[in-house]
């Protein structure tokens, strides 16, 4: 396996500075780690604003993600963002909480919807080991991932398939089966490290599940440790880019006290490189997902 591997960096997600003092949180921070990042070899971009996940009303503005990508594609012009979404809940309908979306991508800044395909337990261990007693979740039923899915569709975008947990992958599946999957998806399996209270662990045996799983079709997948940190573990991140993986890194999966986001992208970078594999450009990740180049038109 020679093939680049897409090096994806997650900027902040819901890190906060008292545990890593340099995750980016204004637009002029957001801006600056993404061109660095860009730099060291990441060429998707992922981040989130100050608007909630959870615990909101599910409106996630448009605005402050095109100022930033707008100032980002001045330098790298086919840049690949995609942003987070509010979770669901009594009186949240997905219609509201895809709304930014849908503006996103009128503006042409958005090349990638977000799918989340199913619902997240969100919690947290107290210090022995126990479950703290908390009432997170994150809410996405099938009737909204259908309407993720054929929201892409209709508007021409690639999907960032979210899975947190095995059942997420069949409803990705029965599309598969189906043949009704649009073009441009790109899975994620997102593992539970030490300091998650969901998915499964990240070790060969668990992606092994995950991959059997859609085993009967070909699709470009990555891997990603919340609340862990995927290139220090070396031999599971040498397992992953050896099987044909990419990698997804930065301060929202891994709150590191000690690195920023370009050390952790330049990390996975140099992990691929031992494993004789490089880093893709942003124009090869865009061939791998059937993007349109944004600077030449059609891919």
């Amino acid at each position: 396996m020679t093939a680049p591997v897409v090096v994806e960096v997650a900027l902040n997600g819901a890190t906060p500075r008292s545990v890593s003092p340099r995750v980016p949180q204004t637009t002029d921070e957001i801006v600056a780690d993404a061109l660095a990042c860009i730099d060291a070899g990441a060429s998707i971009v992922h981040h989130h604003n100050e608007e909630p996940v959870l615990g909101g009303d599910g409106n996630h503005s448009p605005h402050p993600y095109a100022a930033a990508w707008q100032r980002i594609r001045l330098t790298h012009p086919n840049a690949i963002f995609y942003p987070t979404m509010g979770s669901g809940g009594a009186g949240i309908t997905i219609e509201r909480r895809y709304a930014h979306i849908e503006a996103l991508a009128e503006t042409g800044l958005l090349d990638l919807g977000l799918v989340d395909p199913g619902t997240t337990n969100i919690g947290r261990f107290e210090a022995s080991g126990a479950p703290r007693a908390e009432t997170n979740i994150y809410q996405n039923t099938y009737a909204d991932a259908v309407y993720m899915i054929e929201t892409c569709r209709r508007l021409r975008l690639g999907m960032s398939i979210s899975i947190f947990e095995p059942g997420f992958v069949r409803v990705i599946a029965g599309y598969l089966r189906a043949g009704r999957l649009p073009d441009g998806a790109l899975v994620k399996f997102y593992f539970g490290g030490p300091r998650a209270g969901f998915g499964l662990p990240p070790t060969p045996t668990a992606l092994e599940a995950y991959l059997e799983m859609l085993a009967p079709w070909s699709l470009p997948w990555l891997v990603s440790v919340q609340g862990g940190d995927l290139v220090g573990d070396r031999a599971f991140a040498r397992y992953v880019v050896e099987r044909g993986g990419h990698l997804q890194v930065g301060l929202e999966p891994n709150p590191d006290r000690m690195r920023g986001n370009r050390e952790l992208v330049e990390a996975a970078v140099a992990l691929c490189a031992e494993t004789g594999r490089r880093a893709a450009t942003i124009d090869e990740t865009r061939a791998l997902l059937g993007l349109r180049s944004v600077s030449r038109g059609a891919a």
